[in-house]
């Protein structure tokens, strides 16, 4: 990459004097890598994790005693959003860029890919010599060339997907003990997953530190996103905890996903505790701007406390995207601890840290985000006239096959602006969160000024991002890089099915995937249900699931294929029946270099369709 000269951006790499602070040691310059040296960065994402899951924000059950520690000694956003989703919040996080105009739009569905062009946070960094490292959820594509290794980072122990126990994971992942991948390399894992990811992020900063070089560490927790599993010692003090509050009375079975979806937030707390202990014992933490924040709201806060909001996660209501948002680096130039309010959005996070760790940047580069360098110093306010739109691209639920205007493409009216106290929802809807902070009265009738001044900025952000914001992106099949790949459902184009759950009730879904061929050649293109890991037939099932009677499997490429072929679908050689006794179905098939779109299908007896096939693995020959 080509880089700007460091002067082209600001620099505020300093040491400034020791802060104390309870439970912190007192701090000090470290005397190993002198006051000039760059700091080390962590940022710490959790998965599915309200702004109202904290005690230091009222949480009536929930102890974080950790958290509540870091946020008494950090600069604390008020007033900070991000996507409702949490791949489009991710993508943004590492590029400064709306999701709209990065390409990771959504969750799956063929729309969580992050644009290859673009250099990530990972990237920036590493190209500033720091090592960096990645530990849990990446969630920006699974395959080459948008995996963590592909994008800047250089150690990297990571799941794919939304969750662990999706599609594309490791076959009966269930947070204890899991097969994750390493450097590329599938690799299983002693452990409870939180337990895991810190470890491994722990290790990794102990080995930078040891060889002098600075790190930056995304630290991304899949906890505690669904499927709610929590280690027995905190499911059982949270239990406790519910048994003796006002919501012991709730229904049983969403007391029950609560409880498991708090124990999880409380090992997450013990697990930053932890963090901290090891920053400090080892002379790290005054020289480490450390970051905590979440990537949506709350997916259980409106059953029980949602800090004063209205919505939850997938809403553009306040309670889905505004959450927390700490700052903290002892050593550095940031002003004491404080509150700050004003709007501010996960875009904000790249620019900042280049200004803080006096970074060089891609020459290209130009950030939809705002640097709060000055801001965390106190030479500034936020910008109190902000405008911010927040735009993602919604579920195809209940859609069995693509549609050329279904809910995955992003529209200007599905999107939020948010403005000072105001707050336009879908173009319908306006609420003064001064008055009504619950969002209960529309009175997008009553200030039409209001109303027509944040849709112009609407529309006008709109004219930026059109023209790319419902571009797909294809994932690369023969590079040497990963050769063979493994294909999922999960980046099926406009259809949702990117749980493990569905591949065992083996939902009657379709759709296609989205290919550059990288290298023209032969190609063995295998068909399977179930993952290679099973070892289970087409026809087969596993426990709790349900076979499907496949009795053949075809495959239609369009795009680059070496020859024209215009009869439909079941064409010579491209079809294939199925013995009872078969994992899978192979087909051989010429390429040329160039896109293409790979369509499949399991019929039953009568060629009645049951579904695509979820997983496929391609292979240059």
């Amino acid at each position: 990459m080509k880089f700007l000269s460091s002067s082209a951006s600001l620099c505020f790499l300093s040491i400034a004097s020791g802060i104390s602070a309870a439970g912190f040691s007192e701090l000090s310059i470290d005397k190993k890598t002198g006051g000039a040296a760059k700091p080390n960065v962590i940022l710490v994402i959790t998965d599915d994790q309200g702004y109202g899951e904290l005690s230091c924000h009222g949480n009536p059950v929930l102890k974080t005693p950790a958290l509540d520690q870091f946020h008494s000694v950090s600069v604390r956003f008020t007033d900070y959003h991000v996507a409702p989703m949490s791949a489009p919040t991710r993508g943004q996080l590492l590029t400064g860029l709306d999701a709209a105009r990065n390409g990771a739009v959504n969750v799956s569905s063929g729309r969580s890919l992050l644009r290859t062009e673009l250099p990530t946070m990972a990237d920036i960094f590493s190209d500033n010599g720091y090592n960096t490292g990645i530990f849990g959820k990446w969630h920006l594509g699974d395959n080459y060339p948008f995996r963590p290794e592909d994008r800047g980072f250089m150690e990297s122990v990571w799941f794919p997907s939304s969750h662990i126990g999706s599609l594309p994971d490791f076959w009966g992942n269930n947070y204890n003990d899991d097969v994750f991948i390493h450097n590329g390399k599938r690799e299983e894992y002693k452990g409870y997953c939180t337990d895991v990811f810190f470890d491994e992020a722990i290790d990794f900063m102990n080995t930078s530190s040891g060889k002098g070089a600075p790190f930056f560490v995304y630290l991304a927790t899949n906890t505690p996103h669904s499927p709610f599993i929590a280690p027995p010692g905190d499911q059982e003090v949270i239990s406790e905890l519910i048994a003796a509050s006002e919501f012991s009375d709730l229904e049983p079975a969403i007391k029950a996903r609560l409880i498991s979806y708090l124990a999880m937030v409380r090992n997450i707390d013990t697990n930053f505790g932890k963090l901290i202990s090891f920053l400090t014992d080892n002379g790290l933490l005054e020289n480490t701007i450390l970051i905590f924040t979440t990537d949506n709201g709350s997916t259980q806060g409106p059953d029980y406390y949602n800090a004063n909001m209205r919505g939850r996660k997938a809403e553009l209501y306040e309670g889905g995207h505004r959450v927390p948002l700490f700052i903290s680096w002892p050593a550095g130039i940031i002003n004491a601890p404080r509150d700050i309010d004003g709007l501010t959005q996960a875009q904000d996070i790249l620019p900042t840290l280049i200004d803080l760790c006096c970074l060089k940047k891609p020459k290209s580069t130009k950030f939809d985000g705002s640097s709060l360098a000055n801001v965390l110093t106190g030479k500034k306010d936020v910008d109190r006239d902000r405008m911010i739109v927040i735009n993602y691209s919604r579920m195809p639920m209940g859609f069995e096959y693509p549609s050329p205007s279904g809910p995955t493409l992003i529209t200007p009216k599905r999107a939020a602006v948010l403005w000072k106290q105001w707050r336009l929802i879908e173009n319908l809807e306006l609420y003064d969160l001064k008055s009504d902070p619950l969002q209960q009265t529309n009175v997008i009738e009553k200030f039409p000024e209001i109303r027509d001044k944040m849709q112009a900025y609407l529309y006008k952000w709109w004219e930026g991002v059109k023209d790319i914001a419902n571009e797909p992106q294809r994932i690369v099949i023969g590079n040497d890089n990963e050769n063979p790949i493994m294909l999922t459902a999960c980046e099926w184009m406009d259809v949702f099915v990117d749980q493990q759950a569905q591949v065992r009730r083996g939902v009657r879904r379709n759709s296609y995937w989205n290919l550059m061929v990288d290298r023209a050649g032969e190609y063995e293109i295998e068909l399977r249900r179930w993952p290679r890991e099973t070892g289970l037939t087409l026809a087969g099932r596993d426990s709790g699931g349900n076979a499907i009677p496949v009795s053949s499997a075809r495959i239609l490429i369009t795009g680059a294929v070496e020859r024209e072929v215009e009869r439909p679908m079941a064409f010579e050689g491209l079809q294939k029946k199925v013995r009872p006794e078969d994992v899978a179905v192979i087909f051989r098939v010429s390429l040329l270099e160039g896109p293409v779109s790979l369509h499949t299908w399991f019929d039953d007896k009568d060629n009645n369709v049951l579904s695509g096939a979820y997983y496929v693995y391609i292979k240059r020959l």
